[in-house]
């Protein structure tokens, strides 16, 4: 065989790993799992850390108000330096909804040595936890984040039915724009092949995984993982959060939402390259060998199929050709599971490898920027490598 027929059979060996040995990633039925009401409803302190989110907030801080909850709740907004009106918007919004109890607070600018998002939960638990009693659960979530009225209802009977510690659910993100409908699935696709959900969900595993826009955490989990203070550097927070929570005994569970929505619009690429490269590098711990490896782990994975296919059938090569169509018909299975929870035509999953080079390209944008002193940048702040993250 030649170089492109080898490398042909090593993307398909490749993709019957996948396919098989990395925890079903690809399959979408890890849900909120069964759970039943408890007798009595533990009250729940909803902290949601807001920056220049005076366009979302109508949208999302409705939806919590409105939470059809048979216990105690509360909703903390915490205003982190917006620049836009977006305390005032949080405070109109909750004189009108005659629902759950708001409070808005701006603790100022962040302390060094803290991402801004984390300092904002910091203040937002602190303020929750001041109340007397205390809280059993906290809920984090995105200012971006909608909820259906019964969300918080089945999060926490599924925490308490469980045993879970930590119960978080991937909101279903906006799938509007042509470039939300190429890039937005597969954005799930590629992190639950980094962090497969049945992995994560069972009991005595390292894989430890959560998503930020809506994490249940019980209130004596903090104390225990020392959350936020423990990951007050992190960039990608919700993979440090549900860390420390594993890592000091606690039960952690991810899964796709049905019910959980967010309304944070991507309508073109360069907001979704934005959104992707801002922690892409940090994902590989700034370490120049993982970048060339993750590029040439890509390149073999997702580019070979195609690119060897067409070698092959080009060339008079039938094993290269045989190999690279067989992989690139593995690979689109794969992927049909994930356009099926995002209600999107089937057709686009043979287009993933067109998406894979985007993120690629993301992935290595995201590496210059930080060697050019640029860290991980988002909404006017930008974050460099920590001296030694907290979280590792």
């Amino acid at each position: 065989m030649n170089a492109v027929a080898w490398i042909a059979v090593g993307s398909l060996a490749a993709w019957v790993w996948l396919l098989l040995g990395q925890g079903f990633f690809w399959r979408t039925d890890q849900r909120l799992p069964r759970r039943e009401a408890p007798e009595h409803w533990p009250s729940v302190a909803v902290v949601v850390p807001a920056r220049d989110e005076a366009d979302m907030l109508p949208v999302s801080l409705p939806s919590l108000l409105a939470q059809d909850y048979p216990g105690p709740a509360e909703v903390f907004v915490v205003d982190d330096c917006s620049e836009d009106g977006t305390g005032d918007v949080a405070r109109a919004l909750s004189a009108r909804s005659g629902g759950l109890p708001v409070t808005v607070v701006s603790p100022g600018e962040p302390e060094p040595g803290w991402t801004g998002k984390l300092w904002a939960v910091r203040h937002g638990i602190s303020l929750a936890r001041a109340r007397q009693p205390q809280p059993d659960y906290l809920l984090l979530t995105d200012a971006d984040i909608a909820h259906e009225p019964d969300s918080l209802r089945e999060l926490v009977a599924a925490a308490e039915s469980g045993g879970f510690d930590l119960v978080s659910q991937m909101a279903r993100l906006r799938v509007s724009s042509v470039w939300e409908r190429l890039v937005v699935p597969a954005f799930v696709y590629f992190f639950s092949q980094l962090y497969p959900f049945r992995w994560v969900n069972r009991t005595g595993t390292r894989t430890a995984a959560a998503a930020g826009g809506c994490v249940l955490l019980r209130t004596w989990a903090v104390d225990r993982a020392r959350v936020p203070e423990s990951i007050r550097q992190a960039v990608i927070d919700d993979v440090s959060l549900a860390r420390a929570v594993q890592r000091s005994g606690g039960r952690i569970w991810l899964g796709l939402a049905e019910r959980v929505d967010s309304v944070r619009p991507y309508p073109r690429l360069a907001d979704l390259w934005r959104m992707v490269s801002r922690s892409a590098y940090a994902q590989l711990r700034h370490n120049l060998l993982l970048l060339v490896g993750t590029v040439l782990g890509l390149a073999l994975v997702y580019l070979a199929p195609p690119v060897t296919l067409v070698a092959g059938l080009l060339g008079g090569a039938p094993v290269a050709a045989w190999a690279g169509g067989v992989a690139w018909a593995v690979m689109t299975v794969t992927y049909m599971p994930m356009l099926g929870h995002y209600r999107q035509s089937l057709w686009l999953a043979p287009l993933l490898p067109f998406t894979a080079v985007l993120y690629l390209l993301m992935t290595v944008d995201s590496a210059v920027q930080h060697h050019r002193g640029r860290g991980a940048a988002w909404k006017g702040r930008t974050y460099a490598r920590p001296e030694a993250a907290p979280d590792r």
